[in-house]
């Protein structure tokens, strides 16, 4: 399971020499499609292996991940030369993928500290309720959190019903994706675009109307879709107490909170220069309390409370696997996007520009969804976001609807299937264990489809905000 090749390429990195500044001398306009080869691999082997092929994707996936991001290493050596491939690679792997994981793993440390437990009964109002709530904490503890910590009291709750699957996939719709897009704990994605430089609340200011929104369409179909289920249920009532146990967690996550914001508010201007590329004072300081909020939260919370959660590592160090051979396989995606007209991707450029040259935002929401469901929301993100120009400060402001588009379509489009986004097949598995009939890929697929492409048509032909006009 261990992905030893991307662990011998750091080391490399570390031992040898080369040019500084070296990560901007790739040429994506010299650049031709094959280069991005790797990287659509990778994806698909993400997207299709472990419906194709289960047991040997989760025995394997971390050397079959490895082997992508050696190829493109491989293939940047032979275009670019061996000091400016290290150079890019370290870059990549210092000032992105790393501040990107260590987050994931601090909330996916705390959040996994944090039981829920008490006689909650599967009403509709008591599941909407969940529903509800972990749709509003999902961009505060992120949508991996938020499902870890309500799924299994969600599950416990509904147990005795004849019918539940609906109410796992709304559940994977709303607290697994929806309820993310308002911050950068949300969802990997925004996380992403935090990295590079957006405002960590801009979410929060310019997509709380659609959110809110879509949430709430969502739950007034989620309520009359478990009344029309729940008839002939017999559901008595209880009066064991709802308690929240690893109370500390929470403490924990506003400290996460705050370090994020001291990282995107304090400029002291001091940088380490590691490689050629440049670490912010900081960034180096948020990382590192990463690693102490996590390292706290193992040792303040008592072990039955994860074990009652069914906590493991495995996940994150999927995530974390994965995430180090995408950021790696997308280098010379990202170079080519980056030269615009010049480059292979100049047919996707004009896919989702208007004759005026101006940014077509309905087509950006809807080819960053829809590859977002069939390959992965995080990846897919970057993707649009280098190739809407990849300046922040621009897309913040003149170009914001843009950003929306690309912020909508990557978290709320991840929810179509179950690959999507990281929760998803999380909560599809954990279902299952428990005796819950999950539908199948393509099953799961159409449930999905029917209940979000009508909302997602009604979010392109409605102005709901100034910031967001999609017609």
């Amino acid at each position: 399971m261990r992905a030893r090749g991307l662990t011998l390429a750091s080391c490399i990195v570390v031992m040898l020499p080369y040019e500084a500044g070296a990560a901007t001398m790739i040429d994506g306009a010299a650049m031709r499609w094959p280069f991005a080869l790797p990287f659509a691999g990778l994806l698909l082997s993400i997207a299709m292996g472990p419906v194709l092929l289960p047991n040997l994707w989760h025995r394997h996936y971390g050397k079959i991940a490895a082997g992508w991001a050696l190829a493109t290493i491989l293939s940047l050596s032979w275009f670019a030369g061996v000091s400016v491939m290290l150079a890019t690679f370290a870059h990549t792997m210092l000032s992105e993928y790393l501040s990107f994981v260590l987050l994931l793993l601090a909330l996916y440390t705390v959040a996994g500290g944090i039981l829920v437990t008490g006689g909650i009964k599967g009403t509709p109002w008591n599941n909407a309720a969940i529903l509800a709530l972990g749709t509003a904490t999902a961009s505060i503890v992120g949508t991996t959190g938020a499902a870890m910590i309500l799924i299994r009291p969600l599950i416990r709750a509904n147990i005795s019903r004849r019918h539940s699957t609906h109410v796992v996939i709304f559940f994977i719709i709303l607290v697994g994706n929806v309820g993310g897009a308002l911050s950068p704990l949300g969802d990997p994605p925004l996380l992403v675009g935090f990295l590079h430089g957006v405002d960590f609340f801009w979410t929060t200011r310019n997509l709380w109307i659609q959110t809110t929104l879509l949430a709430a369409l969502l739950l007034v179909m989620f309520v009359a879709v478990d009344m029309w289920c729940s008839r002939g249920d017999s559901i008595a009532p209880s009066s064991e107490p709802i308690r929240i146990r690893g109370q500390i967690n929470l403490a924990l996550i506003a400290a996460i909170v705050a370090s994020i914001l001291l990282s995107a508010t304090w400029r002291p201007g001091v940088a380490l220069n590691v490689f050629g590329t440049e670490l912010q004072l900081q960034n180096l300081i948020r990382d590192g309390l990463m690693v102490v909020i996590a390292v706290f939260s193992v040792w303040l919370t008592q072990d039955e409370h994860r074990e009652a959660n069914g906590f493991s590592w495995e996940p994150i160090k999927e995530v974390a696997k994965l995430f180090a051979a995408i950021f790696t396989a997308i280098i010379p995606v990202i170079a080519m996007l980056s030269a615009g007209r010049n480059g292979s991707f100049a047919w996707l450029l004009s896919a989702v520009t208007a004759r005026d040259g101006s940014p077509h935002e309905g087509a950006y929401f809807w080819y960053t969804g829809i590859l977002s469901a069939l390959l992965d929301n995080a990846p897919t993100y970057l993707l649009f976001f280098e190739l809407a120009g990849g300046d922040a400060r621009l897309l913040m402001s003149e170009l914001s609807g843009t950003l929306a588009a690309i912020s909508m379509g990557a978290v709320y489009m991840g929810a179509l299937t179950y690959i999507g986004n990281a929760p998803n097949l999380m909560i599809a598995a954990i279902a299952t264990e428990r005796g819950i009939q999950m539908p199948s890929f393509f099953g799961y697929l159409m449930w999905a489809g029917a209940i979000l492409l009508p909302l997602f048509v009604l979010l392109t032909l409605l102005p709901v905000a100034p910031v967001l006009r999609l017609h």
